[in-house]
């Protein structure tokens, strides 16, 4: 059964997958900048603030703040429009409301705006925008017709706290780890981190956004060390491999698989490293008292049975973060498997 989507009023945080139609590697390294490109204009035009995200192969993710909807002045309105739109599009957009303005029809001028703000402050329009005008230039450069999408896009609401927002940025950030790509996301060019470390200022006000939603303030340079210290897989050397070089501390996919089939505990950095379920398919992520408000608000998209909305994480070090879900079969799964 199809997991209703639940979007919450005012300001809100989300984790968003979504995948290429049969899984096909069309992703290329020219694709991905594409789509970063057309990530951050479709920020600007919506209002909405990307915290982080990671481009791969054949599916990518994005954790997007969604503000509250507010009024936007004329020419706030302008430089939304030309994030998105030819320059054509917009002088004729802005010429129709300078008319109206210009003889007292504010109503009339504030409905041409509609006809656009309404796809601002949402992730559903943010979604839906987005994967059409990337499908339209996809399409159109390589002689292709059709979707370019698998038909729906998973979401999970996360909380809005420092401890549910780190965790599911460092997932996301982690995505290359995870594929074989990179040993560390540092090094990956296609996802938040990845930027943030060479420099891109918009890259990283999305991570200092998470840390700051909690009363950290400071440059990059002076609190980017507790996010890597959230998302970093390598820790101390243990030793060298026969080939000399140092091995990579943490356990094997084997020991994870044996202390997750023996109920085990694994620390959070490791249960990173994994793919867990939980971060696309869990519906909500967050402290009991959050998930449990959410269930409350949304009780009648529930069985009418259940009783309670908040299911504990397991695996391991997740700490209070509970999903509306419980996902029984294979919530988390070793790298490479």
């Amino acid at each position: 059964m199809r997991t209703a989507r639940l979007k919450e009023e005012g300001r809100a945080y989300y984790h968003c997958v979504t995948r290429i139609v049969g899984r096909e590697f069309l992703l290329t390294d020219h694709e991905k900048r594409r789509l970063c490109k057309l990530m951050r204009q479709m920020e600007t035009f919506t209002g909405t603030n990307i915290l982080t995200h990671a481009f791969l192969d054949n599916h990518f993710h994005i954790l997007m703040e969604v503000p509250e909807r507010v009024e936007i002045s004329d020419e706030e309105f302008k430089k939304r429009l030309s994030a998105i739109y030819t320059e054509d599009t917009v002088n004729r957009v802005m010429k129709v409301i300078a008319d109206y303005r210009s003889n007292d029809d504010h109503a009339l001028a504030d409905m041409e705006k509609e006809k656009y703000t309404y796809r601002m402050y949402d992730l559903s329009e943010f979604m839906k925008t987005y994967k059409q005008k990337y499908t339209m230039s996809y399409n159109k450069r390589h002689d292709r017709k059709g979707t370019l999408w698998e038909e729906r896009f998973n979401s999970v609401l996360v909380e809005g706290s420092r401890h549910a927002l780190l965790a599911t940025a460092a997932y996301v950030d982690l995505n290359p780890v995870r594929a074989g790509i990179v040993d560390d996301p540092k090094d990956y060019r296609f996802c938040g981190y990845g930027e943030a470390v060479a420099g891109r200022k918009d890259a990283r006000g999305g991570l200092l956004g998470i840390l700051e939603s909690e009363g950290v303030s400071g440059t990059w340079k002076e609190i980017s060390g507790l996010y890597r210290e959230q998302l970093y897989i390598a820790g101390e050397q243990r030793g060298t491999g026969e080939d000399g070089r140092p091995l990579r501390a943490g356990f094997s996919p084997e020991k994870v698989s044996q202390v997750l089939e023996a109920n085990g505990q694994l620390p959070v950095t490791e249960l990173l490293r994994c793919k867990v379920r939980y971060f696309s398919d869990g519906v909500v992520i967050g402290s009991s008292d959050y998930v449990e408000g959410v269930f409350e608000k949304y009780r009648d998209q529930f069985g009418a049975k259940r009783k309670s909305g908040a299911r504990k994480m397991k695996g391991g070090g997740w700490g209070d973060l509970c999903t509306i879900r419980d996902l029984r079969l294979a919530p988390i799964t070793p790298p490479g498997s």
